[in-house]
């Protein structure tokens, strides 16, 4: 995994580094060499390029790259928000000025025509939106053609959420240090291109966050061995759906899925009057019909019973709806669970009007959407929106759960780590997406020899990249759940190779 840091991890993390004795000059060097590297081969078709700087640390990135480009024979000019400047900022601004290179103030007038503009406005400690000035110059920069630059956060990007409505869009962005949160959540990937860091010598102060990778899948998907069968790969069961959310097909992708996701053997527990519509779609999993009052299950603790015995995971909530029975269904699984158990959709919409959360023998696993994580923590979407990672790590821990919150990238904790996993598309914002993701984390969550917050973690790699190939073979807007469960045995032969 990759280390990640919050904008508040970085900037003490750069303090220590200071202290310990690297001189703040030197880590602006650095990083201006890092970009000029990362900017490779897109200098050598350029005839010039242009520097924005704005008043802080980020714009004395920029006036060192500046430097770096006229040492190395590349056309470059600057053009300034203000004539303002942090300390070191202003060291390099004078070395520019010595070198001759062309230095102009922002007048809102239409930007020079150039090849390439870097973007060295805001950087990561920006809060907020930007005020009218700055939007300006942000919306004439996504509006020039050029070739745009991001130094260490897109301005207009807050560096820990990745939100940001007026924000320049990137065709490269090189981040300073460490990846931070924001590059990767929310609005990040509409707004950031090609995304590579620069490793300046700095070492977190705080504990990380993590970026999941392919490498990290492959280890834990392992290899099986002959000498195996299916009980070894986990029996799991399923329990969801109701008259108004039959989705037949839907439970059917639900239960294949997990199937594909490595499951041994899937129980889909349902009620009894959408059966007969379930079955003609479920080739490889056991059908367990459950008692039922208006189309809702009705809890009968034997039938229960039996669909959980034996298996390994158990996924709940899938178009449950709102029975009557479904508190009790929810605790009566919390309360006598031995496996892991997922809760997702009606079953967080229960757990959130259930008060206080039962105390389990078993990991318990949440995987809301903004929404849901709204209705169990009441925090506010927007608020969530624009702090997903403490928003997740609060909840978790109050729930003392593993907690997947869903969004443009995924964010998993136990309340104490945080991993972030950024496979995905935007063809996934299509019904029955989370149904999908449930069964492939409540089949990943059954594999032998793998924790349930890696599993959690894997599980959700898995289904982003599924959509990532479905997408690729439908269009974002022609896709279905039903593309993505058909594409997870593709995701994992592509982990696999």
């Amino acid at each position: 995994m990759i280390e990640v840091l919050s904008v508040e991890n970085m900037r003490e993390s750069d303090k220590a580094a200071i202290m310990a004795g690297t001189p703040s000059r030197e880590l602006m060097w650095r990083a201006a060499l890092g970009i000029y590297e990362a900017m490779g081969e897109v200098l050598e078709k350029t005839k010039k390029t242009l520097i924005i700087a704005g008043t802080g640390n980020n714009a004395g990135d920029g006036y060192a790259l500046a430097l770096i480009l006229k040492e190395n024979g590349y056309p470059v000019s600057i053009l300034q928000l203000k004539d303002k400047y942090s300390s070191d900022g202003k060291y390099y601004f004078d070395k520019c000025v010595d070198a001759g290179i062309e230095v102009e103030l922002f007048n809102k007038n239409t930007l020079p025509r150039v090849d390439i503009i870097v973007d060295c406005i805001l950087g990561t400690g920006f809060l907020g939106e930007v005020n009218d000035e700055v939007g300006e110059l942000i919306e004439k920069i996504n509006a020039s053609g050029a070739y745009v630059v991001s130094a260490d956060m897109n301005s207009g990007l807050n560096g820990d959420s990745g939100m940001g409505t007026c924000s320049v869009k990137s065709d490269l962005t090189v981040s300073i240090g460490s990846y931070k949160s924001g590059h990767f959540l929310n609005m990040a990937k509409d707004k950031i291109g090609k995304l590579v860091n620069c490793d300046i010598g700095i070492s977190h102060v705080y504990q990380p966050y993590y970026l999941f990778q392919k490498e990290d899948a492959k280890k834990l998907l392992g290899t099986r061995p002959q000498f195996s069968h299916k009980g070894t790969y986990g029996y799991i069961t399923l329990i969801g759906g109701s008259y108004e959310y039959s989705g037949a097909v839907k439970l059917a992708n639900l239960a294949a899925s997990s199937m594909r996701a490595g499951a041994g053997v899937v129980k889909l527990a349902c009620p009894k009057s959408i059966a007969h519509a379930v079955m003609p779609y479920l080739l490889e999993s056991t059908l367990f019909p459950l008692s039922e009052e208006n189309g809702h299950i009705k809890l009968d603790e034997n039938e229960i019973k039996g669909a959980i015995k034996g298996v390994k995971a158990i996924g709940v909530g899938m178009g449950l709806g709102t029975g009557e029975d479904n508190e009790k269904l929810i605790r009566y699984l919390m309360n006598e669970a031995q496996v892991p158990l997922l809760l997702d959709a009606d079953a967080l919409n229960t757990l959130a009007k259930m008060g206080e959360i039962p105390k389990m023998k078993a990991p318990l696993i949440l995987t809301p959407h903004p929404k849901e994580l709204e209705r169990l923590s009441g925090k506010s979407v927007e608020k969530i929106q624009n702090n997903p990672v403490d928003s997740a790590k609060e909840y978790a821990k109050k729930a003392g759960a593993i907690l997947l919150l869903k969004g443009t990238s995924t964010v998993v904790t136990d309340g104490e780590k945080v991993v972030i996993i950024d496979t995905g598309c935007a063809g996934m914002a299509t019904a029955g997406s989370g149904d999908v993701l449930s069964g492939i984390i409540t089949a990943t969550l059954a594999q032998p020899n793998i924790s349930p917050f890696d599993a959690v973690c894997l599980g959700a790699y898995i289904n982003g990249l599924s959509g990532e190939i479905a997408e690729g073979e439908h269009t974002a807007i022609s896709m279905l759940a039903s593309d993505t469960a058909l594409c997870v045995d593709k995701a994992i032969k592509h982990i696999l190779k």
